[in-house]
């Protein structure tokens, strides 16, 4: 006979069943009734260290670090526990899974953070130049240390003839040394190191190619520099947007100083460090109206001569740099825009 005492799911629509006598069924056959000890001291370390790498803010500077070396001591310890405690097969595979994961992201992230070593010869360049444009010391590495080579010249020796030299292979930075630059004989103003040597040509290129230095620069002392292809070079800052502004910036600006050289030729090189600001479109048109278009001029020597008696007074600069704009065609509009 069937058991009246129990609720049959099959009842009939209009019966009502014997609640009273009814026997109770779990609801949930792995429902806990009876709570099991707690788990050995392991289990709740590894816990803790999950716990503590969740919690690190991100603000803090090795927080991923942090987090993936935590993870990485809590996955190993739920490994000691599974097998040593638990003998769980399952949960020891898991957890080998998440250690080889998490050990490999923490070793990338520390490889990441492995000091770059600077060559010597560089360090003053990139502390004085990039380092204070946030350029990061492997950034910097990598626009060093491919495409460019450091040579030297003895006191004497020309970096650039006047109307021979080409000035579409290269660009350079002074390390070492002191170059001076002059025009039909005349000085113009001296290159001091961490600057560019050929500034003015690098950008005049970007507008005309194929064309000759219009200036002489010789070594003054034994020089060091360092040397880029420009196509190579050009090809990289393309790839490279940060950097392409930061060369933007920089080369703006030593076109800028080499202005201020020109009002003053007896600018040292401690004066030129303090000269840091935004250059204009006039300061550089007028640094390449006299190194690639003033031999173009008539009266390229009346011009020459009145650059040279400019004094280094703002007023003086200020009065060159219209002279300038309006000798390269500059409308009065943008006249009063950059100047």
């Amino acid at each position: 006979m069937m058991d009246t005492t129990a609720v049959s799911p099959l009842t009939p629509l209009g019966v009502i069943p014997d609640l009273k006598n009814a026997t109770s069924v779990p609801f949930n056959e792995t429902a806990c009734e009876n709570w099991k000890e707690i788990h050995h001291l392991v289990f709740h370390v590894a816990n803790i260290c999950f716990a503590a790498g969740l919690v690190i803010p991100t603000t803090l500077n090795l927080h991923m670090i942090f987090l993936r070396g935590l993870l990485t001591v809590g996955c190993a310890l739920f490994i000691i526990w599974a097998t040593l405690y638990r003998c769980a097969l399952d949960i020891m595979i898991w957890n080998s899974v998440f250690l080889v994961v998490n050990l490999l992201h923490f070793i990338y992230l520390v490889y990441k953070r492995r000091p770059i070593k600077i060559e010597k010869e560089l360090s003053s360049l990139y502390k004085r130049m990039f380092e204070p444009l946030h350029v990061p010391p492997e950034l910097f590495q990598r626009l060093t240390g491919q495409f460019c080579n450091i040579q030297t010249l003895k006191t004497g020796q020309a970096y650039a003839a006047e109307d021979k030299t080409s000035v579409d292979d290269r660009l350079s930075i002074l390390l070492k040394g002191k170059m001076k630059v002059s025009y039909r004989g005349h000085f113009l103003h001296n290159i001091y190191p961490c600057a560019f040597i050929d500034s003015p040509e690098f950008r005049s290129t970007q507008m005309n190619r194929g064309e000759k230095f219009q200036v002489t620069i010789i070594a003054d002392d034994n020089c060091k520099f360092l040397c880029w292809s420009r196509e190579r070079l050009t090809y990289f800052l393309e790839t490279e947007p940060f950097l392409y502004e930061i060369f933007k910036y920089l080369i703006g600006k030593d076109i800028t100083n080499k202005l201020y050289s020109l009002n003053d030729p007896t600018l040292n090189d401690k004066a030129s460090k303090k000269i840091d600001r935004q250059p204009s479109l006039c300061s550089q048109l007028s640094v390449m109206q006299m190194r690639n278009s003033m031999a173009s001029t008539s009266d390229s020597e009346d011009g020459l001569q009145m650059f040279l008696r400019g004094t280094s007074s703002s007023s003086s600069l200020r009065n060159n740099q219209h002279e300038f704009c309006s000798a390269y065609g500059v409308s009065h509009l943008q006249h009063d825009a950059f100047c």
